[in-house]
């Protein structure tokens, strides 16, 4: 069956991201738009998906926590994880190999966490934006270790992307899946990096902002949907 996805959504704890994209409004507007299953990413953070998740539950969409990690060459990765457990051990480990820098609201946006009702419960201090300590040469194995599974983000942007810092996606890093835009092409791309070829190459949003998700267009083919169907895919 088809099941149509978008795995890098950001909420209101992400400093970038939209007051409007709290946890009722990012699944609704998921609902709306005929998604079956999502993944909340915000940057260096997972303490907004157990809201999301929860209010996923209630409304039969399938919400699979994760982050997009900044690494250290300063290229966007989104790690998915199996269960909020995982997500928030991972969220731990990345916390304690952040650069400590205060948030100035004024300048980056608030980072707020929410609950399922879409209160505020807490502001996050420390800038989430920032590079980690984290190589992208060893992300998967990290990730790995919290079972779970990671790919560089929209590969054909200017900026924070692994193709625009280092030129190519090494080998070593041993990616399966790689993220393009919505508007980028993929025949181009593999043409100019045959690496792709042999890698699963997905379409998400990276949405913001409510407007800027997308019609239930890109779709996973799958016997049954979950987040493990889901992240044995992108895996294998």
């Amino acid at each position: 069956m088809k099941y149509y996805y978008d795995l890098h959504l950001h909420s209101c704890l992400s400093p970038c991201g939209d007051m409007d994209m709290t946890p009722n409004n990012i699944v609704g507007m998921a609902k709306l738009l005929g998604l079956d299953v999502i993944a909340l990413t915000d940057h260096n953070s997972t303490l907004n998906c157990q809201a999301v998740i929860k209010v996923g539950k209630e409304n039969g969409l399938c919400v699979i926590p994760g982050m997009e990690l900044t690494t250290a060459e300063e290229i966007h990765v989104v790690c998915l994880f199996p269960t909020l457990e995982k997500a928030n051990a991972f969220n731990d480990y990345v916390k304690a190999h952040q650069m400590q820098f205060e948030n100035r609201a004024d300048i980056y946006g608030r980072q707020v966490i929410m609950n399922e009702n879409d209160e505020e419960i807490e502001e996050v201090k420390n800038l989430l934006i920032l590079a980690t300590d984290i190589s992208v040469m060893n992300v998967k194995e990290l990730v790995s270790d919290f079972d779970g599974v990671c790919y560089p983000a929209h590969i054909n942007r200017d900026s924070m992307s692994i193709l625009s810092v280092l030129g190519e996606i090494p080998p070593e890093c041993d990616f399966t899946t790689a993220e393009i835009s919505s508007s980028g092409d993929v025949e181009q791309l593999k043409a100019m990096h045959p690496i792709l070829n042999n890698m699963l190459i997905v379409k998400n949003s990276d949405a913001h902002y409510l407007q800027n998700m997308k019609d239930k267009e890109n779709y996973f083919e799958l016997d049954a949907l979950s987040i493990e169907s889901v992240l044995a895919l992108l895996k294998n």
